[in-house]
């Protein structure tokens, strides 16, 4: 995971294996309450509990409940990318419609599958800059799929992309969070407006 990415509020980074072990477990158990109890309920306290850490051992990581929060913000971003470069490399799709069809793809198996996505998946509610403390968490996120995208398409990562990344990721983010209100599967017929939108908009935006 890219710790740098996290918003000022991780207080010690680990090192050993050990010290690894409990970073993640930490994560998995903040992911889990989450899909429980929800955003509002969540304590830093059950958070350790169910780790099996010690909460002095959480303290030493994050320095609030906002801090656990935004390390799995980030350590989703991380695998979300990850997933999609993979892919990307594996099937090589041509032009922007292959693209937004992996990406988008993507976002929404990791909402059906990995556990607190759904809550939490690159940002909270009411936590607007959790990934960065200069950015708010859609630029964050637009900025490290213009570089990906960027070198995927041998286009450079100037402003003209930069501008049409961040309107395409607030379309994506709007029509996906509509997908997902009603049905915990995403609407497909919502989701498929949703690559429809964004192919129109960056083909026009990126010819």
């Amino acid at each position: 995971m890219n710790q740098d990415r996290i918003a000022g509020t991780l207080r010690r980074r680990p090192v050993q294996k050990r010290s690894a072990e409990r970073f993640e477990r930490l994560l998995d158990a903040c992911a889990e309450l989450l899909d429980e109890v929800g955003y509002a309920a969540l304590t830093t306290k059950e958070v350790a509990r169910r780790a099996e850490v010690p909460i002095g051992t959480l303290y030493q990581f994050f320095s609030d409940r906002e801090g656990l929060i935004g390390a799995l913000a980030a350590r989703n971003l991380e695998s979300f990318l990850q997933r999609v470069a993979d892919r990307l490399e594996r099937e090589e799709p041509e032009g922007i419609p292959g693209i937004v069809d992996v990406t988008v793809d993507e976002f929404v198996t990791m909402r059906r599958t990995i556990t607190g996505f759904g809550v939490v998946d690159f940002g909270a509610a009411g936590q607007d800059h959790i990934l960065e403390p200069t950015r708010d968490n859609n630029t964050a996120v637009a900025g490290r799929l213009r570089s990906l995208i960027a070198s995927l398409t041998g286009g450079q990562g100037d402003a003209e992309l930069e501008i049409a990344v961040r309107v395409a990721l607030e379309c994506a983010d709007s029509v996906l969070k509509l997908a997902f209100r009603a049905d915990p599967q995403g609407d497909s017929q919502l989701i498929a407006e949703c690559k429809r939108v964004l192919n129109s908009y960056l083909n026009d935006r990126l010819r």
